[in-house]
C-alpha cells in the first residue's frame, strides 16, 4: 500500500472514532437532560459516523488494482460513496425539520442544559479539526470520499452551533422557541449543501468531462511540443481521484516512429506533472501537407 492510500486509511479511520465517540455523548447527555433537539443531534452525528464507515470503505475499495470486472480500477467506489453521503445529508436535513416542527406544537422545558451545553461545545471543537483534517488530505490524495465525509463534518459543525445557541436561549433567556427555530434555519443551510453534493456526486457517476479550464491547459500542454500538428477527439473524465484522458494528436507523415513515440510520452509526462494520477491513451495519426489525416485503404 503507497504511503498515500495509508494516509486516506488513517485518516478515515480517525473519523469513524471520532464519530463514534461524540454519538455515545451526545445521546447519553440528550436522553439525561430530556432535549429534543439534543437527541436529534446525536441522531444526526450518527448519519455522520454510518458516512464515515462508507468513506473508510470507499477508500479502501477504491485502491484495488484493476481486475477482469473492473478494467479501469474501482475509482468509482469513491464518487458512488460521496453520492450516499450527500443522500445522508439531504435526509438528516430534512428529519431536522420534522423535529423542529413537532416541537413548535409540543414545547418542554428541559433541565440541567449546561451538561448539553458542555457536550455541544466539545463537540464543534472535535468537528472542527477533524473536518480541516479530513479535508486537506482530499486534496492531498485527491480523494473524493474524504472530502465528502470532511464537508460533512463542517455540516455538523453548523448544526452544532444551532443547537447550542438554541440550548444557551433556553437556559438564559427561557425562549423554548429558539430550539426549533435554529433548527430550521441550519437543517435549511444543511440542505443546500447535500443537494450540491448530490449534483456534483451525479456529474462524477455520469463520466462529465473535466472542467474547461483543465481540458485548456491539456490542450496547451499537446500544443507545446513543435513536432506535432494539432489534436482532437479530446475526451476527459474521472473516476474517484484518478482522472482518464483519451486523445488523438496528429504528425507529420514522414516523422519516424520512434519520434512520435517519445513526443507521446513526453505529453503524458508533462500532464501528470501537472495533474498528477492520469490514465491517458493518446492515438497519433498521420497527416499530409495539407493537415488532412491520412486513412488507409482497406483492401
Amino acid at each position: 500500500m503507497t504511503d498515500a492510500n495509508t494516509l486516506k486509511r488513517n485518516t478515515a479511520w480517525l473519523s469513524i472514532m471520532s464519530n463514534t465517540l461524540l454519538v455515545i455523548l451526545k445521546l447519553a447527555v440528550g436522553l439525561y437532560v430530556g432535549a429534543v433537539s439534543l437527541v436529534s443531534e446525536a441522531l444526526h452525528s450518527g448519519v455522520d459516523l454510518i458516512a464515515a464507515f462508507i468513506a473508510f470503505w470507499a477508500v479502501r475499495k477504491a485502491v484495488v488494482p484493476p481486475d477482469k470486472e473492473h478494467d479501469y480500477g474501482h475509482g468509482k467506489f469513491e464518487n458512488l460513496s460521496s453520492a450516499v453521503e450527500a443522500l445522508l445529508i439531504v435526509a438528516t436535513a430534512i428529519f431536522i425539520i420534522y423535529e423542529a416542527i413537532h416541537k413548535f406544537n409540543t414545547p418542554l422545558d428541559p433541565e440541567f442544559l449546561q451538561y448539553g451545553i458542555y457536550i455541544m461545545f466539545i463537540s464543534i471543537v472535535v468537528n472542527i479539526i477533524v473536518s480541516r483534517r479530513l479535508i486537506a488530505v482530499a486534496k492531498k490524495t485527491d480523494s473524493q470520499a474524504l472530502e465528502a465525509d470532511g464537508l460533512h463534518l463542517q455540516a455538523d459543525v453548523w448544526t452544532s452551533v444551532g443547537v447550542l445557541l438554541g440550548l444557551v436561549g433556553m437556559k438564559v433567556f427561557g425562549f423554548l422557541w429558539l430550539d426549533p427555530v435554529i433548527a430550521i434555519i441550519v437543517a435549511l443551510i444543511i440542505f443546500r449543501a447535500g443537494y450540491k453534493m448530490v449534483v456534483d456526486s451525479a456529474k462524477e457517476l455520469t463520466d462529465s468531462s473535466l472542467s474547461q479550464e483543465d481540458e485548456a491547459i491539456i490542450g496547451e500542454i499537446i500544443l507545446s511540443h513543435k513536432g506535432l500538428k494539432g489534436y482532437h477527439h479530446l475526451r476527459t473524465r474521472k473516476s474517484g481521484s484518478d482522472r482518464l484522458l483519451d486523445v488523438h494528436v496528429t504528425f507529420d507523415k514522414d516523422m519516424h516512429l520512434e519520434e512520435v513515440h517519445n513526443i507521446c510520452d513526453d505529453i503524458e509526462r508533462k500532464i501528470r506533472n501537472r495533474f498528477g494520477g492520469f490514465d491517458i491513451t493518446i492515438h497519433p495519426e498521420p497527416v499530409d501537407e495539407n493537415g488532412l489525416v491520412i486513412k488507409k485503404k482497406l483492401c
